[in-house]
C-alpha cells in the first residue's frame, strides 16, 4: 500500500474514532447524583465523586428542574451551593 493510501486510511480511521467519541450521549439519571445527597442536605462539602457526577449530569439539570418530582431537590439552596462549589453553573432553563 502506498504511503498516501496508508495516510488516507489512517486519517479516516482517526476521524471515525473521534466522531464515535463525540457522539457518546449522557444518560440522564437523577440517581447518578446520589453521591451529592449528603452535601446537598447538610453543610458538608461535596466529595470529588459528587462533583464528577454533577459535571457528568450537567446537560440533564434542566430536565430535572422541569420534573415536578425532582424540582425541589435540584432547586434547593444546598444543590445550588454544591453546583457552585463544584464549578458547575446553575442552569437557566
Amino acid at each position: 500500500m502506498k504511503t498516501a493510501s496508508k495516510l488516507a486510511v489512517l486519517t479516516v480511521l482517526v476521524l471515525l474514532l473521534a466522531e464515535a467519541h463525540i457522539s457518546v450521549a449522557v444518560t440522564c439519571s437523577a440517581i447518578q447524583l446520589s453521591p451529592c445527597l449528603g452535601a446537598i442536605t447538610s453543610n458538608s462539602p461535596p466529595s470529588s465523586l459528587c462533583c464528577r457526577k454533577i459535571r457528568e449530569q450537567k446537560p440533564c439539570l434542566c430536565q430535572y428542574l422541569n420534573n415536578p418530582n425532582l424540582r425541589n431537590y435540584v432547586n434547593s439552596p444546598g444543590a445550588k451551593k454544591v453546583a457552585r462549589t463544584c464549578g458547575v453553573p446553575y442552569p437557566k432553563c
